[in-house]
């Protein structure tokens, strides 16, 4: 008779520990994020275009002319042109008597355009994931709050299952419930 109770509550506790294992789990499988890339043709519109409002030529013409390069740079910043030089054009303006801070001016200006755009569409990126992300925290906390007996009825007021000082909340009549706070058990 004792190895009988035995096996019986070795039996029971194998079930109860399946049972208990199974609740825990939320039958979710887990994968892995997705990365969200940027296309080629997608990247190139997103990059500032040049638009050469003064134009090289113009800038080789001021240079021979003897204006200094202080000069040439606010012309280029008052006019808001953006240059995109090859390597091989940064030498034949250089070979053309373009002075090398205005090389260098039109080569950072460039640079930076490109950081402060790609910056943007990251952070317009990285909001619309947070944005994302917080829906879905709200749409799982109202669930477990949902599942959870404690949580799922509101602690004031008259409703079903009173709540409170008077009244069952589980029970199919009808009461009135005083309510607390914040419910036992109810984030």
């Amino acid at each position: 008779m004792p190895t009988i109770n035995l096996i019986r509550n070795y039996i029971a506790l194998v079930v109860l520990t399946y049972l208990i294992a199974g609740c825990a789990t939320s039958g979710q499988l887990n994968t892995p994020p997705q990365i969200d890339r940027i296309s080629p043709e997608a990247l190139e519109q997103m990059l500032p275009q040049p638009h050469p409002v003064l134009s090289l030529d113009e800038i080789v013409s001021l240079s021979k002319q003897g204006v200094s390069h202080e000069e040439i740079i606010q012309k280029i910043k008052a006019s808001d042109s953006s240059y995109e030089l090859t390597p091989s054009q940064s030498v034949d303006l250089s070979n053309q008597g373009v002075d090398k801070k205005v090389l260098d001016y039109i080569h950072t200006s460039r640079e930076l355009a490109l950081r402060n755009k790609l910056a943007e569409e990251i952070n317009k990126r990285e909001r619309d994931k947070q944005a994302e992300l917080a829906k879905l925290k709200r749409q799982m906390i109202n669930r477990q709050r949902f599942d959870d007996p404690f949580c799922r009825y509101r602690p004031f007021g008259l409703h079903p299952y009173g709540f409170g000082a008077f009244g069952s909340r589980f029970g199919p009549r009808f009461g009135m419930g005083a309510g607390y706070l914040s419910p036992w058990g109810c984030w």
